[in-house]
């Protein structure tokens, strides 16, 4: 059956939001995974006691850097973190 170009592009479109929003889930789900295991083995292996706020930080900006599409870049910070 043949579609109107307007149909066939709409139906285009939600084939590939279906897609993006799937491809989403997926990065979060393993963002959400690394974020968690870098907290677990920075505890673990006590090479830095995170207080809440801190924590809170670090999750953010790992999550930003893992979740975004654009490359990152590195900063390098010459200051103490309290």
């Amino acid at each position: 059956m043949a579609y109107s170009p307007e149909i066939a592009n709409a139906m285009l479109q939600r084939q590939q939001a279906t897609a993006i929003i799937a491809a989403r889930e997926k990065i979060v789900e393993g963002a959400v995974g690394m974020v968690d295991m870098a907290l677990e083995q920075l505890s673990e292996k006590g090479i830095v006691e995170l207080d809440e706020e801190r924590k809170a930080a670090m999750v953010s900006n790992l999550l930003v850097v893992l979740c975004g599409d654009q490359n990152t870049q590195p900063i390098i910070n010459a200051g103490s973190l309290y």
